[in-house]
């Protein structure tokens, strides 16, 4: 048996750790492992190198991918979707493991229908991706975006300033959520609803009212305010996001009067070691895909449901997102003050 696995989309901290959950209990299954490089570019390119368990070891306590990865779209058209078959049977493989987001599971579903044996893993800081309670990269992004929260408001209230916090989140507001509730911020504006700014406004002005001559406002780089020209970037057809928070900030300084900055934490919040939770869970993902390669169980993403372990098929997943929900930002709100 050979075994395949390649890492699909943006970068996220515990993702060698998926590779040495498959690598391991693989070679200890008897079966050869692979890695295509730079995720399904690898498989148009006909990429690939051999993985052991000492290279995984080795890069195990290492953020990123040492597959590399990219947001190439193996089924963006008749012509890809055929290369992506040729190569990959001419390798002689017997399963591809893809590991990623809502993007590549999409392409997994398509390319497992079109004849490629595809197991999905989920990935994604965003949190966005259906069916599961787990996605790589999400809580290490968490930890990483109340870190920031904590040390702004430190120069926030030294300069007695508004200071605005752009974080990741294209469909779906849970990195802002979470991050914000954790690190303290005191506003939270995310896709799913749009912006109150009467709201937002009062709140600022209350808080110095009282004293506290400070604010921090997160906001989720997808937030609509209008007036941010955005053009198609990538194979699934996504815009470049990036200066919501710039934008928010001079919106809340003009309202206020109050002097106001924004950060944008960008690719920060992939970068650096996974947590714990974002090495056990890989760790456990990884180890029963294999169990699956064992009983030939193909076109299924394995998911986290509370602390257990299920399959859903591949086309469950396909063209959706999982976003927050009204009754969770209402509960958040309780909390912007």
């Amino acid at each position: 048996m050979k075994v395949s696995v390649l890492t699909g989309g943006g970068d996220a901290p515990g993702l060698n750790a998926y590779l040495k959950a498959i690598t391991f209990k693989a070679i200890d299954e008897g079966y050869e492992v692979y890695g295509f490089l730079d995720g399904w570019k690898g498989v148009l390119e006909n990429k690939y190198i051999k993985l052991s368990k000492e290279l995984v070891e080795k890069e195990y306590f290492q953020g990123g991918t040492l597959l590399g990865s990219s947001r190439t779209n193996p089924a963006k058209n008749e012509e890809t979707i055929n290369k992506a078959i040729n190569n990959f049977k001419a390798t002689g493989f017997n399963v591809l493991i893809a590991i990623g987001g809502e993007d590549t599971m999409g392409a997994s579903s398509k390319m497992f229908k079109a004849g490629i044996p595809v197991i999905g893993l989920p990935k994604t800081i965003d949190y966005d991706l259906y069916g599961t309670d787990f996605t790589v990269g999400f809580y290490t992004a968490v930890d990483i975006v109340r870190d920031s929260i904590e040390k702004l408001i430190s120069t926030a209230k030294s300069h007695h300033r508004v200071i605005v916090l752009e974080v990741m989140g294209r469909h779906a507001g849970w990195i802002a959520l979470y991050g914000g509730l954790a690190g303290g911020a005191n506003y939270i504006i995310i896709p799913e609803f749009p912006l109150d700014l009467g709201d937002l406004v009062k709140v600022i002005k209350d808080r110095y009212n009282r004293g506290q001559t400070y604010a921090i406002v997160v906001v989720a780089e997808g937030v609509e305010l209008g007036n941010i020209n955005r053009e198609v970037v990538d194979e699934y057809g996504h815009m470049k996001l990036g200066g919501v928070g710039e934008q928010l900030a001079k919106i809340i300084e003009k309202e206020t009067g109050i002097t106001t900055r924004s950060v944008n934490l960008g690719h920060l919040q992939r970068g650096g070691p996974a947590n714990s939770i974002d090495r056990i869970f890989p760790l456990r993902l990884g180890y029963q895909a294999i169990e699956l390669v064992k009983n030939k169980e193909f076109g299924k993403m394995l998911a986290i449901k509370g602390n257990e372990i299920v399959k859903i098929d591949l086309s469950q997943v396909e063209g959706k997102i999982k976003t927050v929900d009204k009754e969770l930002y209402n509960f958040a709100k309780s909390f912007f003050y």
